[in-house]
């Protein structure tokens, strides 16, 4: 283990703060590096874990994604967090949660992040492909009716507990949307600790080098891992960058060198 790591390691569990100070303004911060606009032309399917395409990504580089809200209290925080840092995201939303906390996800519109959708009700288990295109299509109709606008919505989605089935990823490319799996994970959605969370994160990127981490925005224990997280970002060197979808006839990006896929430990 390289020695800058070992320190993260350390601070891991002892909780002292990497840096401070706020953006903007704050040498300190993490901010994002770039952003880069894909489209579902080039960029159909994204996510290493199950596809063989990921997006094109530099070494160090890494997109932040929140699954399953908003919910209150924890997606204000994670804004919170993300705000501090200048850091930009992309918040896959579920339908239901929009209908919920219409003003949280005009928040996170506001602040400049981008906006996927992650069906309506968020089943694990569904008996037909037509049951699935309304939980696309619900979940997007009630998304675009929180924020007042569906044009707000990027062609982005993807799939609750990354479960695709092929006939629901042929549908969403009709509608030339792109599917997002995802690179690395930090198993936030399970009973782990705070400390876990940001271990799991750190030592599966380190692996990869670059990657879409998924997280969720719905839990405590990730609201407690990410100031950590994104100190430890930094502190290694790791840039975030944003994506966002490409306008029709715009500039597009080189597909980065593929990586293969690697299920979480």
């Amino acid at each position: 283990m390289r020695a800058g790591f070992a320190a993260i390691v350390l601070l891991w569990f002892t909780g002292a703060p990497l840096f401070a100070g706020e953006c903007p303004g704050n040498p300190d911060a993490l901010g994002t590096s770039r952003t880069i606009a894909v489209s579902p032309t080039d960029y159909p399917r994204v996510g290493s874990m199950q596809y063989g395409q990921t997006l094109p990504l530099d070494d160090h580089e890494v997109v932040l994604t929140f699954d399953d809200g908003p919910l209150s209290p924890y997606t204000s925080r994670v804004l919170d967090i993300l705000r501090a840092q200048c850091v930009q995201a992309t918040f896959f939303i579920v339908g239901q949660m929009a209908d919920g906390y219409p003003s949280l996800l005009h928040r996170i519109h506001d602040e400049g992040h981008s906006i996927g959708t992650h069906t309506q009700d968020h089943p694990l288990k569904l008996r037909s492909i037509e049951r699935m295109k309304r939980e696309i299509d619900d979940g997007i109709e009630s998304v675009g009716r929180a924020l007042g606008d569906p044009m707000e919505i990027a062609p982005f989605f993807r799939f609750p507990g990354l479960i695709h089935p092929a006939p629901a990823e042929d549908y969403l490319a009709s509608k030339r949307t792109i599917v997002w799996s995802a690179d690395l994970v930090a198993d936030d959605w399970r009973r782990i600790s705070p400390n876990s969370v940001l271990k799991r994160a750190l030592i599966r990127l380190q692996k990869h080098g670059r990657g879409i981490l998924l997280l969720h925005d719905i839990k405590a224990r990730t609201t407690l891992a990410l100031p950590r997280l994104l100190a430890a970002l930094k502190a290694l060197n790791y840039h975030v960058v944003h994506v966002v979808p490409a306008a029709s006839g715009g500039p597009q990006v080189a597909p980065a060198s593929t990586m293969k896929a690697n299920a979480p430990d």
